[in-house]
């Protein structure tokens, strides 16, 4: 049920409530506006994030964190365990996990949240949000010097991406996959990841990672 059907339910319910007494039907109604609320939540901060990256991307100097973006998440986060959405939880978890790595640097505190994440996802069959998680924390280990870990999260979670179609993670996974073939001095694999990357980013508007293949090459 998506958030105008919610909305349009509780309508609904308030004209029953109100015509007919039976106001045990208002529950129901508030948990549905709490859900879109939730959802509401953690759109708001995943816009907030966009805006930092393309920030990092274009300005000279570091961005700095919307102070307003974790506590959309947060909120996000307790309104699904209050409501029992656990597919909206593990998305929640997803995105404190990788505003942690992403904006302040700290896969300490990241990595759990990408953990739990990545589990509640694969129990539920939330393959996106599996793929998301799986990605970061490939990151994490490769910026942790863990290279066979690394790879072994981003091919999993680039797996995971071409069954749901989601390419451009996949280009993107393709890049973090040639950093690491570099990094343990498999050169061809890595120039042929970029090449991928590429090819597949070109195809599908992902302009940004069109960028980070550039980028790559002169790197490695």
């Amino acid at each position: 049920m998506n958030a105008e059907d919610r909305v349009e339910r509780a309508k609904t319910l308030y004209e029953r409530a109100v015509f007919s007494g039976d106001v045990s039907v208002l529950t129901s109604a508030e948990r549905g506006l709490d859900a879109v609320e939730a959802d509401v939540a953690l759109a708001r901060g995943r816009i907030l994030h966009a805006r930092f990256l393309n920030e990092r991307a274009s300005a000279g100097s570091p961005p700095v964190e919307d102070p307003a973006e974790l506590p959309l998440f947060e909120r996000a986060i307790e309104s699904y365990r209050a409501l029992g959405d656990t597919r909206g939880e593990a998305e929640a978890l997803f995105w404190i996990g990788c505003l942690h790595q992403v904006i302040r640097r700290d896969n300490v505190t990241a990595v759990p949240y990408l953990e739990q994440s990545c589990r509640m996802a694969a129990q539920i069959g939330d393959k996106p949000t599996q793929s998301e998680a799986l990605r970061h924390l490939g990151i994490a280990a490769h910026m942790a010097g863990r290279l066979d870990e690394a790879r072994e999260r981003l091919e999993e979670s680039s797996r995971l991406g071409r069954e749901i179609g989601a390419l451009p993670v996949v280009a993107a996974n393709m890049v973090g996959l040639a950093y690491v073939a570099a990094a343990q001095g498999r050169r061809a694999d890595a120039l042929t990841a970029l090449d991928e990357a590429h090819a597949i980013a070109q195809a599908h508007g992902a302009h940004a990672i069109v960028r980070q293949t550039e980028q790559a090459r002169t790197k490695i």
